[in-house]
């Protein structure tokens, strides 16, 4: 008798119950989602049932960004925090689950993006090794351990392996599930990053243009911190940016980085837009005496006019944009969606959930996709889109304790 191995039982099923877990950039909380899937690919169908944000306690999210700053994270740290951020991952599934009176033992996979502490896009060479390369933690062993269920996880690195940046990772779940066979759609994600992916009416995977426009929240939310010392982490629906006018100096300041005119594909990060670059925005604000709320309204356009740079940049001179998508925490604030509209004219801008998944879970869901296409053992990287030289499958993965 053949003994059947874990994931062969798992791709042999009709429907799988997965969760997705992702941290993302802001590092505020871990979204997670348990869904349904049947197929994979392009004939994938989707159903959601269950949603929930855990935010991190407050200490274990200052513990994390000790780890975004070279001097003040230590390899001591980083293996620590790779099993505390497994554990509280395990915690986030196990209570998802719960909270939606479903059984561990029903769910067939998980799938954890992690937390990414450190993103290196462009080749670094030590002793003749040219490479790119990124690090997630959040040990996947332990999330399968804790809650015995199969979880997959390192996706970026397999892609970075084949020569591309290892994201973004969304366009995947965008060209599944959202490509129109007469409209040109641009998704737009607004993180701590914001990303687009844009497809093209009918478009193929070879057709897609998807990359890195710049900072989304993660400046905006930075000078929020600096400016409330501490006691607030984000621009609460945009209402401080819109008491505030926009620093024409600053803002030109601010987008004369490189990273706005380089070709896609391209990916950035904390790295490029993190702690030295909000010290320069605050020591100008300083040195030229800006109110708080002009900071902040002048980071909010920065994001704005970034995006608004990308799509007329490298999309407008070859495509007309039909429809426009935002997710992440940018659609909801008001401000952003406001200035957003504005700045693109004609172009019809719509919130993410309109395509029938929460804004919120966009990303959760992704990596139970890509968790399920892993399974399937087929690959889920677009290579338009990270640059690599193959498409792969992509991940890792460790069995439930209750498959051992």
């Amino acid at each position: 008798m053949i003994r059947l191995s874990v994931l062969e039982k798992i791709r042999r099923k009709r429907v799988r119950k997965i969760v997705g877990l992702m941290s993302g950039t802001s590092a505020d909380s871990v979204s997670a989602v348990l869904v349904e899937i049947k197929g994979y690919a392009l004939k994938t169908k989707l159903n959601i049932i269950a949603f929930r944000s855990y935010p991190y306690p407050p200490v274990l999210r200052e513990k994390i960004f000790e780890l975004f700053d070279p001097e003040t994270s230590t390899v001591e740290k980083i293996c620590h925090m790779n099993f505390v951020l497994g554990n509280f991952f395990a915690d986030c599934v196990i209570k998802l689950v719960n909270e939606s009176k479903h059984d561990l033992d029903k769910v067939d996979l998980i799938g954890s993006h992690g937390q990414t502490i450190y993103h290196i896009p462009l080749p670094l060479d030590t002793c003749g090794y040219s490479t790119k390369s990124t690090l997630q933690i959040g040990e996947i062993a332990v999330i399968a351990e804790r809650t015995g269920i199969t979880t997959v996880g390192d996706f970026r690195k397999r892609d970075i392996a084949a020569g591309g940046e290892g994201a973004p990772l969304t366009p995947y779940l965008d060209f599944i599930l959202h490509r129109h066979h007469k409209l040109n759609r641009v998704l737009q994600n607004i993180g701590g990053i914001a990303n687009l992916t844009f497809l093209p009416a009918n478009a193929s995977p070879e057709d897609i243009i998807a990359f890195d426009t710049g900072p989304g929240n993660m400046v905006i939310d930075a000078v929020m911190k600096h400016y409330s010392h501490g006691e607030l982490s984000l621009d609460e629906d945009g209402q401080v940016a819109a008491r505030g006018k926009i620093n024409k100096a600053l803002l030109g300041r601010l987008l004369s980085d490189p990273y706005f005119s380089r070709a896609p594909p391209k990916t950035t990060g904390r790295e490029l837009f993190g702690k030295t670059y909000v010290a320069e925005v605050i020591e100008f604000a300083k040195k030229h005496r800006l109110m708080f709320e002009d900071v902040v309204a002048t980071a909010t356009s920065l994001t704005v006019e970034t995006i608004a740079m990308a799509y007329e940049e490298f999309i407008l001179p070859h495509y007309v944009i039909d429809e426009v998508y935002i997710s992440g925490g940018g659609a909801k604030n008001n401000t952003i969606m406001k200035w957003l509209r504005k700045r693109l004219q004609d172009i019809q801008v719509f919130e993410y959930d309109r395509l029938g998944i929460p804004s919120e879970a966009k990303e959760a869901v992704l990596t139970a996709v890509l968790a399920n296409e892993y399974a399937m053992e087929n690959p889920s990287n677009v290579q338009a889109a990270t640059g690599a030289r193959k498409k792969v499958i992509l991940g890792t993965s460790v069995p439930g304790s209750s498959s051992v």
